[in-house]
């Protein structure tokens, strides 16, 4: 929160929102070619590891490993090539072009982050990513206050993000690697991939879904910057880039859970253990739904002096934007788990599935009501798509774990 008030004070409406179009550019590239690695990484070396094959279970990681650098060198030659024409239609400024490309330096350094990420977390290495998260929070924080106290330009907050990115993307890659080698000894990165031969139709099979499912979440929730600057202007996408960044302040402590649940239902699931996966998903809609009440609340009283006296005046346009969007989150965040625990229980294709007619409509009224109301508009649409999203894919998953326990209705008691 400290960064985004020092950027946006320095920066002013338009450059925030341009450094918001160039970050989550870069964002969206990076994820189109991604396979979300982690989560494959922690369904499939989870399972073989609770099954003690150490063998399969480092082939998995080797594998996700290599696909992930490729689709990382893929992502950063898309960048380059699509650099120009972001900054033509999306910053409305040609000359910005070698700043995208400059910001699209973390797609490298992310070589294997996911897949690293993933490794971490089904081995309960929580303490080790948040100390490499604070660090960069840190890092990019002194870098940025640095900056403000020099009324340094726009160059130089985009190196500050870029430097703090790098440090966490290399924090995580050696952790990993220091944890996989701990499992499974130094050579572990020999183990052949011939061994998941038996299982490469599900392998390809879950990594496509998962990849499926992520493009089409890139339309409907993760490119919302880029659809406002795309058909409106940079200064409406400062504006809600700030409703956006506010909204963190809800989402920040529930963005981490879905992945840090995920291995615990896998592992749940594995073993059918169906009571302890319900308690499991209880007790985590009461913590977030409870937070999520409490922040939005504050937000909906705190919001409007928050922004005049801490962001400045010129901001106040974004307090309708993120009214709007309170509404989304606190039905998201309740039902946090709604995609993981479809995956843990092997319906990794029906996110894909959902969001590809979400992402039917979200289209359709960006082009019919974005181009003519504004960042208000896209606000409504995205809040639109997570109640809409997340309350589906509840009800199915309900449903199915209902036929995993042999027909006993599911209930969060």
């Amino acid at each position: 929160m400290l960064q985004s008030i020092l950027v946006a004070r320095l920066l002013g409406v338009a450059g925030f929102g341009i450094l918001g179009v160039i970050t989550m550019f870069t964002s969206v590239i990076n994820r189109f070619a991604s396979f979300r690695m982690s989560e494959l990484v922690i369904k499939y070396v989870g399972e073989y590891s609770e099954s003690g094959d150490k063998q399969r279970a480092a082939s998995v990681f080797k594998a996700a490993a290599l696909t992930e650098m490729m689709a990382s060198i893929l992502a950063f030659g898309l960048i380059y090539l699509l650099a120009p024409l972001g900054a033509r239609y999306l910053a409305k400024d040609a000359s910005t072009s070698n700043w995208f490309i400059i910001y699209g330096l973390i797609v490298l350094a992310n070589l294997i982050s996911e897949s690293s990420t993933g490794l971490l977390q089904i081995f309960d290495r929580f303490r080790g990513i948040a100390g490499i998260n604070i660090a960069q929070s840190l890092i990019t924080l002194a870098i940025i206050t640095l900056v403000y106290l020099r009324r340094g330009d726009f160059l130089n907050v985009l190196v500050a993000y870029l430097l703090g990115k790098i440090c966490a993307a290399l924090g995580l890659t050696m952790l990993a690697m220091f944890e996989a080698t701990r499992r499974w000894g130094r050579g572990w990165w020999s183990a052949p991939l011939s061994l998941l031969r038996g299982r490469s139709r599900q392998l390809v099979g879950f990594a496509i879904s998962t990849n499926i499912s992520a493009t089409l979440s890139l339309i409907n929730k993760d490119s919302e910057l880029l659809w406002v600057s795309f058909l409106r202007n940079p200064i409406e996408t400062g504006y809600y880039k700030l409703a956006l960044s506010l909204g963190n302040l809800v989402q920040l402590p529930v963005s981490p859970l879905p992945q840090a649940t995920y291995p615990e239902l896998s592992r749940e699931v594995a073993r059918k253990n169906w009571g302890d996966l319900r308690d499991i998903l209880r007790q985590g809609s009461i913590l977030a739904g409870g937070y999520t009440f409490a922040a939005s609340l504050g937000l909906l009283i705190l919001g409007r002096p928050l922004i005049r006296y801490v962001y400045t005046p010129e901001y106040l346009p974004a307090y309708p934007a993120l009214l709007i969007l309170l509404a989304g989150f606190l039905i998201a965040n309740t039902y946090y788990w709604h995609r993981t625990a479809l995956l843990s229980i092997g319906r990794a294709d029906f996110p894909a599935k959902i969001n590809f007619v979400l992402a039917i409509f979200k289209i359709l009224g960006m082009f019919l009501l974005v181009s003519r109301y504004g960042y208000l508009a896209s606000a409504g649409l995205l809040a639109a798509s997570y109640i809409l999203g997340v309350s589906i894919s509840v009800v199915v998953f309900h449903l199915n774990l209902s036929r995993c326990e042999g027909g006993v209705s599911l209930k969060l008691r």
